[in-house]
């Protein structure tokens, strides 16, 4: 979608701490940025009360391909519910996320999910 669609929006609603320290995907290869629009804030949890105004920031407007994606899929499913339920969109959800759910060792990033994929990422 990002390939084909100039005007395709890949939102990461992790928060500012996921990006810095676990990193961003690297859309430098169709030549655009992530927009990093945080779901809920660290360390507290609270939901961000400016999202869908953020997401108007970014470019997020009816007719406008956008993908959600936050670690696991949890957090980009309900951002993309929110995100249609206001007309936006169409909406996606990278369902796997990030990093994907726990492997058999109990870590991340290396069972599914975009860095699992393989797909291009950048530290912080």
């Amino acid at each position: 979608m990002l390939q084909d669609d100039p005007r395709a929006v890949l939102v990461d609603v992790r928060t500012r701490a996921e990006w810095t320290y676990v990193g961003l995907p690297d859309l430098a290869e169709v030549g655009r940025t992530v927009a990093c629009v945080e779901w809920t804030s660290f360390p507290d949890g609270a939901p961000n009360p400016s999202f869908l105004d953020q997401l108007a920031e970014a470019g997020v407007e009816p007719g406008v391909p956008v993908a959600f994606l936050c670690r696991s899929g949890v957090r980009s499913a309900a951002a993309a519910d929110l995100a249609t339920a206001a007309g936006l969109g169409p909406a996606y959800n990278v369902a796997d996320g990030f990093e994907g759910p726990l492997d058999q060792t109990a870590h991340r990033g290396t069972a599914s999910g975009w860095k699992a994929s393989g797909l291009p990422w950048r530290q912080g």
